[in-house]
């Protein structure tokens, strides 16, 4: 199915992220993670594409599992570095192992790359269009409540993102926040810049203290003085931290839904305990996170 489709159903969703596995070693246990994940019937998973696509062939093998289980999944595509004919390989390979939906991204730079003047591809818009010419796929995007790292401007992001619709995004998933009032000052922006698509709101409960530390590096989030206390009482005790973040995003996620966000996307770090356990706690609201 067409996430576009899932998405104007008129009812709250749940979707949860999956990553695939690095080597051939780690295969199977992976699988076994995302299959059980998919046993919970989340409305969509979507599986992660390793650096300049060093993953292409597992997220291509997780998300056809993913699909074959009877799960909608939204396959990563990046084009770091990437030519044309590249990318269509990695279409075809997703149109034969039933994928219909991806999220184009541009894909973090290599390190010590600092000019990509030389690239076919230099930005995820233009991807978007090279999907578009090649295949039937609903394409998704990703956006920054607090910018993209590279920008300068929150204002300049933003113009990205109505860049990125207008080439033929039909949703938009927001990177990992702990403020809500951060994303709903960025979704205004966004509808005041032109951008109606729908935008499902990226939540990732920490269960790791070290883990928060790698966030804060990656994806500058802010954090606020609430989690912190969470990761400073909790820290040292993985499985009260893990009780605690898994309370901390149903928190986040109540409050985006009592405030009109319809969709919710859970970054679960393959755990499947972690989406059982949000799942639950959203049972009566949700109705996909009701028991089957």
């Amino acid at each position: 199915m067409k996430i576009s489709e899932i998405l104007n159903k008129g009812i709250p969703t749940l979707s949860l992220e999956v990553f695939p596995p690095k080597t051939a070693e780690v295969f199977e246990s992976v699988e076994k993670a995302t299959l059980e994940i998919a046993k919970l019937r989340p409305d969509f998973m979507s599986v992660t594409y390793g650096a300049a696509g060093s993953t292409r062939k597992y997220t291509t093998a997780i998300a056809g599992g993913i699909e074959k289980s009877g799960v909608t999944a939204l396959a990563h595509l990046t084009c770091v570095n990437a030519s044309e004919e590249s990318i269509k390989a990695q279409l075809n390979s997703l149109k034969e192992a039933g994928v219909e939906n991806i999220l184009a991204l541009r894909g973090d730079l290599p390190e010590g790359v600092e000019s990509t003047e030389d690239w076919v591809f230099r930005h995820a818009s233009e991807l978007v269009e090279v999907i578009k010419r090649y295949g039937d796929f609903c394409i998704g995007g990703a956006c920054y409540p607090e910018k993209h790292p590279e920008a300068s401007t929150l204002k300049e992001d933003i113009a990205n993102m109505k860049k990125k619709t207008d080439a033929g995004c039909e949703f938009l998933t927001t990177q990992m926040f702990f403020d809500n009032n951060i994303f709903y000052n960025y979704l205004y922006r966004l509808r005041e810049a032109g951008v109606t698509v729908p935008v499902i709101a990226g939540i990732m409960p920490v269960t790791n203290a070290k883990q928060m530390a790698r966030i804060i590096k990656l994806s500058q989030a802010f954090i606020p003085r609430r989690y912190v206390a969470l990761l400073d009482r909790f820290g040292n005790e993985p499985a009260a931290l893990k009780q605690a973040a898994i309370a901390y995003a149903t928190d986040q996620i109540l409050d985006l839904l009592a405030n009109g966000i319809e969709h919710i996307h859970i970054y679960t770090m393959n755990k499947p305990e972690v989406a059982a356990a949000i799942q639950a706690n959203l049972s009566e609201i949700i109705p996909s996170c009701r028991k089957q």
